[in-house]
């Protein structure tokens, strides 16, 4: 391993730690090219830091330059599609509007999460190694890090795979497979190119990106809201437990976005150790609301006058020629965006599960794999049968994830060392019980099962959600039940105690 590689965590004691760790973490990102002298995050280099611990040294930035990182990602075509599945589950326009206001204000709890990266100096990845001890992270790293985020890889790239064929057979290169394939894997190609450069690239390019994306949305918004029809109304309206049903389910599938950034500590980790949480929370939860609610507004509007069944083409009923062909490549590049961050938390996830290689590669073998799962979602499967389906169970994992996390900011005070993080051997203090926290286990176990319970999909439907009408209560009851769970057993275990 290079001498000039910093993905090694030096032995540091940070204000307020009661212990450090004094051995290096189990991942690095060699690049012998590299020198101390080039920035670990620098726009133009590969990242240098992977899963280990940024000193105070290395920290820099304000948190208001997290409104555009969260802004470019989240102005997005998946936000739309979730608009016109809205509508397409019954809802007419105001009651899809009060869904998608409903679970866009759950990126509070992403912002607050995002909070305990400038305090520990770690990503979520290491961070969550306090809620569930070294060995049993791995195991939470390895689903709710690294699996559900490269199904969003998948889902995201399936959405802009569309859009690029759509805009290939402008040009008369008709759709089959190969184009298809083609199009996905130069899409992937673009979003690696971005997650390997990593922290530094995504910094400095999301904010003119931004404000460039959002332009053009707010263009093609103009022409849709032209062309709705504000009136709408579904052929057979919902009313009683149909509606609340509804309803309910909408929530569950815009609240899965937010949701799905458990991660959000990775993109603030470089921030100074005193940068505030409640700043951090406030410009990331605006990134994220502004955007998210607009663009899934947007969807919904557009189902309310045209058959949206096809997103793409849908859209394109309402543009002139001459936009059309801008607001389709805007698709692909906000797309781009949004996988680009994706994909660089699942390498980070890659490494914190114990693969030994470099953020770069971890990421490289992401990007295949989502590939994959992107052509199964386009040549296999109903494309927004397989977004519904998916966004939705997710939330019955994402959600007890998040109430743990909670939980675990309120327990210690958001005081992370994260220095002693990064130790992953069995002297570390957050070894617990043979690798494992058995309270984090227990609440984020429980907190899945009961938010199973009360889940109401196209694929599956739990008997407490069935005893109810069909109510879809999967994220307050995954939020609420384990957070409450783990500080009853946290504050009762020795070993939780030791730790802090």
């Amino acid at each position: 391993m290079s001498s000039a590689n910093k993905d090694v965590a030096h032995p540091t004691f940070r204000p307020g730690a009661l212990m450090s760790q004094t051995t290096p973490p189990e991942t690095a990102d060699p690049s012998p090219a590299l020198t101390h002298a080039v920035p670990a995050d620098s726009a133009t280099r590969i990242e240098t830091h992977g899963i280990d611990y940024i000193p105070d040294t290395e920290r820099h930035g304000r948190a208001r330059d997290l409104l555009a990182v969260w802004a470019a990602p989240n102005v997005n075509f998946l936000a739309v599609v979730i608009g016109v599945t809205l509508v397409l589950l019954g809802l007419d326009l105001w009651q899809a509007l009060l869904a998608i206001v409903i679970g866009n204000l759950f990126s509070i709890i992403t912002g607050i999460v995002a909070g305990s990266g400038p305090a520990a100096g770690a990503p979520s990845e290491v961070i969550t190694r306090a809620m569930y001890g070294i060995t049993g992270n791995r195991f939470n790293v390895a689903i709710a890090g690294w699996l559900i985020s490269v199904c969003y890889l998948a889902i995201n790239w399936a959405a802009a795979t569309t859009v690029a064929v759509g805009l290939l057979g402008r040009l008369g290169i008709a759709s089959n497979g190969w184009t298809i394939a083609i199009s996905a894997i130069v899409i992937a190609a673009a979003t690696m190119v971005i997650s390997v450069y990593g922290h530094g690239l995504i910094m400095r390019l999301y904010q003119p990106l931004a404000i460039l994306l959002a332009v053009i949305f707010a263009g093609m918004a103009v022409f849709v809201v032209g062309g709705a029809k504000w009136s709408y109304t579904p052929a057979a309206p919902l009313h009683g437990l149909d509606l609340v049903a509804m309803m309910a389910a909408g929530i569950a599938l815009v609240a899965s976005g937010p949701l799905s950034y458990t991660n959000s500590a990775d993109f603030a980790r470089y921030l100074p150790a005193s940068t505030r949480v409640r700043d951090v929370a406030l410009w990331t939860t605006l990134g994220m609301v502004i955007p998210g609610v607009l663009a899934t507004f947007v969807g919904a509007l557009a189902a309310s006058a045209v058959d949206m069944s096809d997103p793409e083409a849908g859209l394109e009923k309402f543009l002139p020629g001459w936009f059309a062909p801008i607001f389709l490549i805007s698709v692909i590049v906000g797309t781009i965006a949004n996988n680009a961050m994706t994909a660089y938390s699942s390498g980070l996830a890659l490494q914190a599960v114990g693969i030994r290689l470099p953020r770069s590669r971890t990421v490289l073998l992401d990007g295949t794999v989502g590939v994959l799962m992107t052509l199964f979602a386009l040549l296999v499967w109903n494309f927004l049968d397989s977004v519904s389906s998916a966004l939705q169970l997710a939330v019955t994992i994402l959600a007890p994830v998040m109430g743990v996390y909670l939980a675990d900011m309120l327990w210690r005070r958001n005081r992370y060392d994260g220095a002693a993080l990064a130790d992953d051997s069995r002297g570390s203090r957050f070894w617990f019980t043979g690798g494992v926290h058995v309270p984090g286990a227990i609440a984020v176990l429980a907190g899945i099962g009961a938010s199973l319970l009360c889940s109401a999909t196209l694929v599956f439907t739990g008997p407490i959600a069935a005893a109810i009408g069909g109510i879809d209560l999967s994220v307050p009851v995954g939020l609420l039940v384990p957070f409450a769970l783990y500080l009853l057993l946290v504050r009762r275990s020795p070993r939780s105690l030791a730790s802090l």
